[in-house]
């Protein structure tokens, strides 16, 4: 069974890229624009690993993963943070809410898909 990952980014090229270069490496991807929406998501489509962008309307990407890793049916499910915020000051913000792994935008496949694998 392919592994799943859920794309989360309020651009729908940037989701249709991303969903491109999974599918690719042989995963399953499901994308949403609206980071409101990511638990309704995850109880409906159960992935296994969640990409997640940073810069977002209504709820950023830092709070998002923060709000993921404090609940619990969540908390379990890896959440690399793509990006183009690429500070050392970004990345070390990432971590402390509990991302798991940060790919910095752009990026090539073999660097998101690592990325993926490491945690799917």
């Amino acid at each position: 069974m392919l592994k799943k990952v859920l794309v989360v980014d309020d651009s729908q090229a940037e989701i249709r890229l991303l969903q491109s270069v999974l599918q690719q490496g042989g995963f399953h991807s499901v994308g949403i624009s609206d980071p409101t929406k990511i638990e309704e998501a995850i109880d409906e489509e159960r992935p296994n690993v969640i990409l997640l962008d940073v810069v977002m309307p209504q709820r950023n990407g830092f709070q998002a993963c923060r709000d993921l890793k404090t609940s619990e049916p969540y908390s379990r499910i890896p959440v690399i943070l793509v990006t183009s915020k690429s500070a050392p000051s970004d990345r070390y913000w990432g971590e402390q809410q509990g991302a798991n792994g940060f790919v910095t935008k752009p990026f090539t496949p073999d660097e998101l898909l690592d990325a993926v694998k490491r945690w799917a």
